[in-house]
């Protein structure tokens, strides 16, 4: 029992880390900061080239905000984006660029390129939709499915 209340303690600790991290992370008025960027990019270009075809076994992101962190919407702001995966045939995927707007699960606009194995699939100023309307979460139900069993419609656009 002592074992497992230290195991608890060992994970409410490390999501409350995190979490502190995430909110003292600067971000000015576009919206910009690194773990957005890198959470965003990663989802969005996932979507995109599971759709064009390339299923994705992984990925993962990070990005670096460069620019005025001023008040006022900031038009200096740039995140850096380096990306890499592996396809489920155990192919090579890169991402990689600057992105200027990101919009928290939805989209990021910019100038990205996407690389599998050295060849270039895409290269997208904006990723996603970031004309879609803001909505809720919708509830559950006996026939919601979950996203992991079916495949993504988001995709770039140029």
């Amino acid at each position: 029992m002592r074992h497992q209340r230290n195991a608890l303690f060992a994970v409410v600790a490390a999501a409350v880390t995190i979490g502190a991290v995430a909110a003292c992370e600067p971000r000015d008025k576009t919206g910009l900061n690194a773990i957005g960027v890198a959470v965003t990019t990663d989802r969005v270009s996932t979507r995109a080239l599971e759709k064009g075809g390339i299923d994705v076994r992984w990925m993962t992101c990070n990005a670096d905000v460069k620019g005025k962190h001023t008040s006022g919407p900031s038009q200096d702001a740039k995140a850096s984006v380096h990306c890499r995966g592996e396809t489920k045939d155990d192919r090579t995927i890169k991402v990689s660029g600057t992105v200027t707007y990101e919009r928290k699960n939805v989209c990021v606009r910019g100038d990205l390129t996407a690389k599998v194995d050295g060849h270039q699939v895409f290269q997208a100023n904006v990723i996603g939709d970031c004309n879609a309307r803001k909505t809720g979460h919708p509830k559950p139900s006996r026939n919601t499915t979950h996203p992991w069993e079916r495949r993504t419609t988001a995709g770039s656009e140029k």
